[in-house]
């Protein structure tokens, strides 16, 4: 497959697979995937809502719920160089710490120790733009390609929502494999629309 592969991953750091997916990607990127991959926001509680609900960008109900996202949005944005350490930690705090995403003082302890500035990435948050991309990118995703979850690979115009079993683990050429077996199924096999075992066997 072309190794100059475009796409986007949809994330949400409540999601396991989501960190798996983005594990796999951010792998074989380190190790020289030549990838032009964009990280797309998404809310799962907003996913969740019912229609008659205040949607959580306009309800200050969901402050905390966005936190995490917003300020993954504010690094991708403003440090860029930052960000894949920022999302790995963001997700290995939640999943493998069993920590509090909604809690201030561990976000603040991840962009501590990933060497971020943490006062950037919180008048950021205050200024609310981070919030309404945030809103932008969700909606974009569910008007134009019906996205209704995480993990979610898009390219061209086609979107699959994919839930890798495994981690990578270092494997970075897995990493690679399995992402461009994922991609390849989007790309050239839309007579496939649902695939799903009915036994997990690792």
């Amino acid at each position: 497959m072309n190794s100059n592969l475009q796409f986007e991953l949809t994330w949400d750091y409540r999601c396991p697979f989501a960190r798996n997916a983005s594990e796999h990607v951010i792998a074989a990127k380190s190790a020289g995937a030549k990838w032009d991959i964009t990280f797309v926001p998404f809310s799962l509680t907003q996913a969740h809502l019912d229609d008659d609900q205040i949607n959580v960008w306009d309800d200050p109900n969901y402050s905390a719920d966005r936190l995490a996202v917003e300020v993954g949005i504010v690094v991708q944005k403003l440090i860029p160089e930052s960000f894949e350490k920022v999302h790995l930690e963001l997700f290995a705090t939640r999943h493998d710490h069993a920590k509090d995403l909604t809690d201030v003082n561990v976000i603040r302890s991840v962009l501590s120790s990933q060497g971020v500035d943490e006062a950037l990435v919180f008048d950021a948050i205050e200024d609310g733009w981070p919030r309404e991309q945030f809103r932008k990118s969700h909606q974009e995703a569910v008007d134009h390609y019906g996205v209704f979850g995480v993990p979610t690979f898009i390219t061209g115009e086609q979107a699959g929502f994919v839930r890798l079993m495994t981690r990578p683990f270092g494997d970075s050429e897995a990493a690679r494999s399995n992402i461009e077996r994922i991609l390849d199924l989007l790309r050239n096999h839309s007579e496939i629309n649902e695939f799903k075992r009915t036994k997990i066997e690792l």
